[in-house]
């Protein structure tokens, strides 16, 4: 019997094209920048406003890269329109 042979290698840094880095740099400066974002917004978004558990979005947020836009597009709830404040106008008393 003949051991297998082993086809698929691993592209290395140095082998890559300036834009391929380019390309893979940005890509995963946008997965940052989405993570960070629903962090933050989960963080600071009452247990109400958003759908689900908590618990639930906390982990899913960093399942790469479908997290971050499922939370932000389908776990947040959309702030029911209520009545306008009411502004008071500055003036000479």
């Amino acid at each position: 019997m003949s051991t297998p042979v082993r086809r698929d290698r691993r592209i290395r840094w140095a082998e890559l094209s300036r834009a391929e880095r380019g390309a893979l740099l940005g890509l995963i400066a946008v997965e940052c920048a989405l993570t960070s974002a629903a962090v933050v917004d989960l963080a600071f978004r009452k247990g109400r406003d958003v759908r689900g558990g908590r618990a639930l979005w906390w982990l899913l947020i960093f399942v790469q890269p479908v997290g971050p836009i499922a939370y932000l597009l389908l776990g947040r709830r959309r702030p029911e329109p209520g009545p306008e404040p009411v502004r008071r106008r500055r003036g000479r008393r």
